[in-house]
């Protein structure tokens, strides 16, 4: 390309710029009713996954791990080992709002557990459902059914068969991207959802007094109500007397026989953290997708123009989205607009909190982002440990170094944004001492 026409191309985008994008976006004429994620750069469902499941595919492959000649419930427990998953994350839901919903009732409810990198659903007596967070594509499903004899004439990778049925809801109730949620709802006496009362999906921002719908919940939490642990009579909302006899519940004795699960409740403590990591793995998966399709059509435009392609943001439009996105992903990783806990915190079995603070990089000093506060806010220090993980590290690097130079100015306070003004200076100070010595690559940018 000549000088005259590359200066051309430059002073076009530079007046078209903001448009560039909304422009490429709209020209589906050939792809109308396909999700976006489904088509180019993502392709998410045509795409080879690189997550947790495929690891474990590849060990059993190579015989460096060995799938048991056990009963299924052991080979959920070997999964959950497999997968360095503590079985102290038990939480339990029994609206049936699963595509196991015929084996799920009030005294028969599905049992999760999870990590930073994977999530394991499962019915005793039924299949487990698993959604690993690819570093590319984001959450992917499978199906893995726990009554299958090692013996079986199966291939290691069919024992794990990927289920593009979850996208149903997985690829709907949050917009534009495959998804891991969770819902609030109230339920009748079968464990239906109740369509005149509706649900929401819950995550760190929802008050305490909405969350936990259909679901059972173990903890202590002082005069606070939430909606776990009862079953109203059909077609009701939940009355405050069901409220009152659902609250501080420490033992589901009463309520469901919990004999053939993994754990004896379903911690108040592994709930939080759950749906923090709900919104920030959504959070990611957002990111990564929008700026890897701005590159893409950037891309684009690059060859149909006859210049150098590059896989850094070089136009106007392009740069504004990835400083947006680094922006929406600060603010979720942050915490912004979390909900508070209740007056004198939350108190969980210990179990959990024991495991999950005990994983993960620490400072000299023995900090770590995965400190739990529970008193007025989940984290002692609020920048959630996701930061660490896999799908954290694969996204794009100029979205990164835009997040970290914008996460920068604010723990040094060289940026007066109103909008992290809940970040104490102590507070900042610290995260900033913990992501300088566990994180190369903030470090990188902050040295």
């Amino acid at each position: 390309m000549t000088g005259l026409n590359h200066g051309f191309s430059r002073w076009l985008h530079g007046k078209l710029g903001p448009l560039l994008g909304w422009v490429l976006l709209m020209g589906r004429a050939d792809a109308q009713g396909t999700d976006e994620f489904e088509r180019p750069p993502i392709e998410y469902s045509a795409a080879n996954p690189h997550d947790a499941v495929a690891d474990l595919v590849g060990r059993l492959a190579a015989g460096t791990a060995k799938y048991p000649a056990t009963t299924d419930r052991e080979r959920v427990q070997w999964l959950l080992r497999e997968f360095q998953v503590s079985e102290a994350s038990q939480i339990l839901v029994f609206s049936q709002t699963s595509f196991q919903n015929d084996r799920i009732r009030p005294e028969h409810p599905r049992a999760l557990y999870f990590n930073d990198d994977i999530y394991v659903g499962w019915v005793p007596g039924g299949l487990a459902e698993l959604s690993p967070i690819d570093p590319q594509l984001g959450p992917t499903f499978y199906a893995f059914d726990p009554r299958i004899a090692e013996t079986a004439k199966i291939s290691h990778a069919d024992r794990f068969r990927r289920d593009s049925d979850c996208l149903r809801c997985h690829g709907t109730f949050v917009r534009d991207i495959p998804s891991v949620f969770a819902r609030s709802v109230i339920v009748d006496s079968e464990g239906r959802p109740t369509g005149t009362l509706g649900g929401r999906l819950v995550d760190f921002t929802t008050p305490f007094a909405d969350r936990w719908g259909g679901w059972y919940v173990t903890g202590l939490h002082g005069d606070a109500r939430h909606r776990g642990n009862i079953v109203p009579a059909d077609g009701r909302d939940v009355s405050a007397e069901e409220r009152l006899r659902g609250a501080n519940v420490t033992n589901l004795t009463s309520m469901v026989d919990l004999t053939g699960y993994l754990a004896p409740g379903s911690d108040i403590v592994a709930l939080l953290v759950f749906e923090h990591q709900l919104a920030v793995h959504n959070a990611i998966t957002r990111a990564g997708h929008h700026v890897r399709r701005m590159l893409h059509y950037q891309q684009g435009v690059q060859r149909g123009l006859g210049e150098k392609v590059t896989s850094e943001p070089v136009y106007d439009s392009t740069r504004r989205a990835v400083a947006s996105t680094a922006q929406d992903l600060l603010d979720v990783l942050l915490l912004q607009e979390e909900a508070p806990l209740p007056a004198g915190g939350v108190q969980g079995n210990g179990a959990f909190r024991r495991s999950y603070e005990a994983a993960g990089p620490k400072s000299r000093q023995g900090l770590s982002l995965r400190q739990l506060d529970l008193q007025t806010q989940l984290y002692r220090y609020r920048c959630s440990p996701l930061i660490y993980s896999r799908s954290f590290a694969a996204l794009p690097p100029p979205l990164k170094e835009a997040f970290y130079r914008r996460l920068k100015g604010i723990l040094c306070s060289l940026e007066d944004d109103a909008r992290y003004t809940y970040l104490r200076p102590a507070e900042r100070r610290m995260i900033r001492e913990i992501l300088r010595e566990t994180l190369p690559e903030y470090a990188a940018i902050d040295a």
